[in-house]
Order: structure tokens, then C-alpha cells, then sequence
């Protein structure tokens, strides 16, 4: 079973991937975005990090509340609001459990997925982060290292993807050859999961 201290190192570790793969994300988000994805990110989760040290939230589903809270108060762009509304949809499906178990964790990242589409009105194929964060969710019925696995492999598929929303989807074919640096930064997500349950 995993306790609110599991989701607060699972937050720390991702942090600190993303800290340290943010020049790689804004390289990522150069030539499809606003070339500003991995500093968003960095802020963010730096500013998670420091609020979840401040002030321990007591459940899993509060931890994940919080971090959701932060994200969308510290992120521009399109990124806080749909990496916020992902944690904050999981957390209310945790609820308000002491500990929760990794099929109800997958439920409540199930549910946030399914806000995170319908905020974005995107699906999978559409060269967003949902092309990582779904095949990461279902893989996590397995183990966490399967979905770290599945949510790095969706993200390299959106390579030979067309943009179909966002900011990429106006270069067209143009968006064709680039990984969307959205789904990288979900696929950072799940291998910082997997780490901290080892």
C-alpha cells in the first residue's frame, strides 16, 4: 500500500528529472512550441516540492491535490493548467485514504487522464500528452516499471506524428519529426513513479 509519504517522494523525484532534463524538454518544444516547456516544468515542480515540504499533506490524495494546486498556480502556458487538472482529478478519486493501493492509484490516473482530454478536447494520436500518459496508465495495471516503459515509448511515438492540437497543430506537417514535448515530460512522470517504488 502506498502512504502520502510515497506520493511526496514521488513528486520529489519528479522534480528532480524534470530539473534535470529541462534544457532537453524546451529543446523539445523549440521548434513545435513556445520553446519554454522544460522551464515551465522546472518551475512548477520546484514550486511543488517546496509547498509539500512546507506543509506534509496527510493522504495520497491530498499530496496529489496539492501538487495539482501548484502546477496550475505556477505553470504558463497550456502546461499548469493540464498537468494541474491531471493531479487534482487523481487526488479526488484517492480521496481522502490514508493509503491506497497501485490499482486505485491507476484509477485515480485513469480519471485524470480522462480531464486532461477533455480540458485539451484532445485523444491519443493526436501528438499530445495524452499519447504518453494513456499507454502509461493502462501499463500501470502491470508494474510501475511497465508503464515508466510504456509512457517513454509513447512519447517516442509521437515522433512521426501530425500535430492535431495545440500550439504544434498550426506548422501542419511541420510538427511531423519532432516529439511532442509534452509527452515527454508525462513519460518523465512514470519513470519518476518507477524509481521511487523500487
Amino acid at each position: 500500500m502506498l502512504d502520502a509519504a510515497f506520493f511526496v517522494r514521488w513528486m520529489t523525484a519528479a522534480a528532480a528529472v524534470i530539473d534535470r532534463e529541462a534544457d532537453r524538454l524546451t529543446e523539445l518544444d523549440s521548434p513545435i512550441g513556445d520553446a519554454d516547456h522544460g522551464k515551465n516544468m522546472q518551475r512548477g515542480f520546484t514550486a511543488v516540492v517546496k509547498t509539500l515540504a512546507a506543509e506534509p499533506p496527510a493522504t495520497p490524495g491530498a499530496v496529489l491535490t496539492t501538487a495539482g494546486r501548484q502546477l496550475i498556480s505556477s505553470v504558463g502556458g497550456a502546461s499548469g493548467p493540464l498537468y494541474g487538472t491531471l493531479l487534482r482529478r487523481a487526488g479526488k478519486v484517492l480521496g481522502e485514504a490514508d493509503r491506497v493501493s497501485a490499482e486505485e492509484l491507476r484509477s485515480g490516473l485513469a480519471a485524470g487522464v480522462d480531464a486532461v482530454g477533455q480540458l485539451g478536447g484532445s485523444a491519443p494520436g493526436d501528438k499530445t500528452m495524452l499519447d504518453a500518459l494513456v499507454p502509461g496508465v493502462t501499463a500501470l495495471s502491470a508494474s510501475f516499471d511497465a508503464a515508466a516503459e510504456a509512457a517513454g515509448q509513447g512519447a517516442l511515438a509521437t515522433v512521426p506524428m501530425q500535430a492535431r492540437k495545440g500550439r504544434a497543430s498550426y506548422l501542419g506537417e511541420r510538427s511531423i519529426g519532432h516529439q511532442d514535448p509534452g509527452a515527454a515530460s508525462s513519460a518523465l512522470l512514470f519513470a519518476a513513479l518507477a524509481e521511487v517504488a523500487k
